[in-house]
């Protein structure tokens, strides 16, 4: 009797499955908001070429090199460096998701305002208000995640894929918009100065807003060894997914600036923007509000999904791979349902923090929005930093890894550009700190060293313990 043999991976197919994890609508919305406009086409070329292709290039060697790793980076740190690295890397890995968290209620509310009133009221609200709401939906969830509810995971997927879907269908239908509609379009001008930003500091301190959009991609790297043919297929998929990523991007925006005049773009966009498209949509095609509607629906599902599964799942993560020689056995103890309780509690505490003390000091709520997603890009890429630490240290030993893809063969090379992809994502974290306003600037500044600090600490309690 044969043998039944698993189904190999072609390369297009793992295009599509990472495209779909990489890339999101919003991406759309927060580069156009950020860089004037039709000026982030440049921007956005700029960052797949000198660093998402190399970047995805070297998930996909790590991915190879250690296929029997199921941890992600922290099981490539501990392979190449050692099991405190890897403590570190993990932790990092985790306490990234606290603004993450801390973002989504508002996003969900102000999803669920667009759902039944149409419009932008959510904006209007008292940020002390609006935060106290976001407070409760943060604490619910934290109630529904303790219960281990497992169709979240189905309901964070099929509202992922909806949205996904209509984020392509809203490129398409705007870019027929023009043969087939009325519609009352931005005439756009086609020459350099509408396209070419000023390469200045508002610039390079929104590099890490780029940068937190396209990074992620070693989700990918366990279905590396998964393929038919690793050393020739991988490199081709990723440059396959750049290529995709690349055109919604500039497809995405120009369809943004047939809606939206980039010399004169709204201060809410980054809170309303999607909305607003979604509601123009609808009008140009004669169908009212639906679109809005079905796309907020879904967005607040969504939302609140990836809400409760990132309070759980990346904690999971960490307590998953680590041992009480850095994390107090406290930290270990699980509930009936499996849930971590005292890790719970802790992100219970930080992400509550993270909730109430910007609208002190922030008084509008697009304001508070745009400063959510900017410590987001601040906070979320030093997670990749790790990834770059892991390929350094691959090429430096490569020969005691053996891999079916390489990047690059040369280990000076690798190591040379696995430094280029740290020192830039490093220089995008830091660019991302800056604000003309003192009080958003300190919040910059001590949200990511206090989260990444934190974990210095949890060694030395596991260690009193310990005595």
């Amino acid at each position: 009797m044969k043998q039944k043999t698993s189904k190999k991976i072609l390369w297009h197919s793992l295009a599509f499955m990472a495209f779909s994890t990489v890339w999101s609508f919003g991406n759309v919305i927060n580069g156009f908001a950020e860089y004037g406009g039709l000026k982030a086409i440049v921007s956005w070329l700029l960052i797949f070429i000198i660093y998402f292709i190399p970047y995805a290039l070297m998930v996909g060697e790590l991915g190879s090199a250690f296929k029997f790793s199921s941890g992600g980076v922290s099981s490539w740190i501990w392979e190449t460096i050692g099991p405190k690295m890897a403590y570190y890397a993990g932790w990092t890995y985790w306490i990234v998701h606290m603004p993450y968290i801390s973002q989504k209620p508002s996003a969900a509310l102000i999803a669920g305002s667009w759902a039944l009133f149409q419009d932008n009221r959510a904006s209007q609200m008292n940020t002390l208000v609006l935060q106290g709401i976001c407070l409760g939906i943060f604490l619910f969830a934290m109630y529904i995640a303790s219960k281990g509810i497992r169709i979240l995971k189905t309901l964070a997927t099929l509202a992922g894929t909806a949205m996904f879907v209509m984020s392509l269908l809203y490129i398409l239908l705007m870019m027929a918009a023009p043969l087939i509609t009325d519609a009352p379009l931005v005439n756009i001008h086609w020459d350099w100065d509408t396209f070419l930003p000023a390469f200045d500091m508002k610039f390079f301190t929104g590099l890490s807003i780029l940068v937190f959009a396209v990074g992620g991609c070693e989700k990918i790297s366990p279905y590396v060894n998964k393929m038919k043919d690793p050393s020739r297929d991988f490199s081709k998929g990723m440059i396959a997914l750049a290529v995709m990523v690349a055109v919604c991007a500039i497809l995405g925006t120009i369809a943004m600036g047939m809606m939206f005049d980039s010399r004169h773009i709204p201060d809410d966009l980054m809170t309303n923007g999607a909305y607003y498209a979604f509601q123009k949509l609808g009008g140009y095609y004669h169908a009212g509000n639906f679109f809005v509607i079905f796309y907020a629906l879904t967005n607040l599902i969504g939302q609140f999904s990836v809400m409760v599964l990132s309070i759980d799942a990346p904690l999971r993560m960490l307590l998953g791979s680590a041992d009480d020689e850095f994390i107090p056995k406290k930290m270990f103890v699980q509930n009936a349902n499996g849930a971590y309780t005292n890790g719970h509690k802790l992100v219970m505490i930080i992400v509550a923090v993270l909730i109430i003390v910007p609208a002190l000091g922030i008084g509008s709520v697009d304001v508070l929005i745009r400063w959510l997603i900017k410590v987001n890009s601040v906070c979320m890429p030093l997670r990749y930093l790790w990834v770059f630490v892991a390929y350094i240290a691959l090429k430096k030993s490569q020969e005691d890894f053996p891999a079916e893809y390489r990047f690059v063969n040369s280990k000076t090379l690798g190591i040379l550009l696995g430094g280029w992809c740290f020192l830039f994502t490093a220089a995008a974290c830091v660019g991302g700190i800056y604000s003309e306003d003192s009080f958003q600037l300190v919040l910059n500044i001590v949200t990511p060293f206090l989260l990444v600090g934190l974990g210095f600490v949890m060694p030395y309690l596991a260690k009193r313990e310990r005595l």
